[in-house]
């Protein structure tokens, strides 16, 4: 079946990251680069400037980012690191990196440095999701929002960050309307298509990403894929994936990713800011209080290990019943120490759902892929002959 032309153009957006950006500095707005999840892009849209997610490049060797970073940090930031310093990211006006892991958090430096910006803000984000953290990270926004303010030489409204705020939201509910489409049995959308939808949508304005969401939606409700041969249907469990690699192992290998818990996936789109009178705290409360990252430490409701864990992962769970999950692999990079920290906790929740799981630790690239593929096959088969 010949491919919907907008899937064409979600593949031309994945392929040539950032070209569409340079074409807007070119007429004459400001690009903002900016790292992980947990930085509050709708600020960034308030003040009239284009959020611009850096990634890293899995086909690119990393040299010149081995030259300022020890080669123990994260081979993602690392590649994203190498990138900036090859120039790949010249078109940005500024930087902004949050509190997030130390490898992240490290680099900042050296970062703001090494880029030829000048101009570049790190954004204090509390690793605890409390109250008073949650008030902490506001008047942290107070600070990002004046030097959004000064770079942009004009003030930012409440009224400007509230129709941002709703972009943004209503951006996300697209996300999961895309995801929906996943749970038909087979999938109206794949998880490698999927995955290239997040990463375009990342290196566009958010108007222009929720057009390209809308396209999508339209397109592929309309179509309907033939019977064949019932696959494992898989959840990808980790931190960012930012590159199709291991989607596509595992898809081409005889399974479907339904489902993510992931960075650039269901991390990012799977809640909203909630209605509020002060809208700085509903933006503090959705990136601290409401995002489930592995650097943010919370207390856990219940008395039995199993009840923390659910309280914990419950979202996974509620992913596994309402999209028909066989197996799970739990992915992570090497030296990843909070996703790392998280395996064995995950890997106990998956086996009290009767959830098989295969974890793979890997680095940045694409070098291990004949390994990964062999583990990942047998791990299918496995599911196989259970349900079988």
């Amino acid at each position: 079946m010949r491919k919907p032309d907008v899937l064409t153009r979600v593949k031309q957006y994945y392929q040539d990251y950032g070209r569409r950006a340079k074409d807007l500095r070119n007429a004459g707005l400001k690009i903002i680069g900016y790292f992980c999840s947990l930085t509050p892009v709708e600020l960034i849209t308030a003040a009239g400037f284009v959020p611009f997610r850096l990634r890293g490049d899995v086909k690119e060797p990393i040299t010149e980012g081995d030259t300022e970073l020890e080669s123990i940090a994260c081979p993602f930031v690392r590649s994203c690191f190498d990138l900036s310093l090859k120039r790949r990211y010249d078109f940005c006006d500024g930087l902004v990196v949050p509190h997030a892991c130390d490898s992240i958090t490290k680099a900042y430096p050296v970062w703001r440095d090494a880029m030829r910006t000048t101009h570049s803000h790190f954004i204090n984000l509390p690793h605890k999701a409390t109250d008073s953290s949650i008030k902490f990270f506001k008047n942290e926004l107070e600070t990002f929002k004046k030097w959004l303010e000064k770079l942009s030489q004009k003030a930012m409204s409440d009224e400007a960050l509230e129709a941002a705020v709703g972009l943004h939201d209503e951006n996300r509910r697209k996300v999961r309307s895309l995801y929906q489409l996943r749970k038909a049995d087979p999938p109206l959308i794949s998880g490698t298509e999927m995955n290239m939808i997040m990463v375009a949508g990342m290196g566009l304005p958010v108007y222009e990403s929720s057009e390209l969401f809308d396209e999508v939606l339209r397109t592929v409700k309309g179509t309907k894929k033939g019977i064949s041969k019932r696959r494992p249907r898989i959840i990808v469990s980790g931190p960012c994936l930012d590159h199709v690699g291991l989607i596509g192992l595992i898809e081409s290998a005889g399974a479907d990713v339904v489902v993510d818990d992931l960075c650039m996936g269901t991390r990012d789109c799977w809640r909203e800011t909630k209605p509020g009178d002060d809208i700085l705290w509903t933006v503090a409360d959705l990136y601290l209080g409401q995002i489930h990252c592995s650097r943010t430490y919370r207390e856990y409701s219940g008395e039995s290990l199993g009840e923390k864990m659910e309280s914990r992962f419950g979202e996974i769970g509620s992913f596994i019943n309402d999209f028909r999950v066989d197996g799970a692999i739990l992915f992570t990079y090497r030296f990843c120490d909070p996703f790392g920290f998280d395996v064995p906790a995950k890997k106990e929740y998956f086996s009290s759902l009767h959830i098989p799981a295969l974890f793979i630790e890997d680095g940045y690239g694409s070098g291990d892929a004949g390994r990964l593929q062999t583990r990942i096959q047998a791990f299918l088969e496995m599911i196989g002959d259970k349900n079988g």
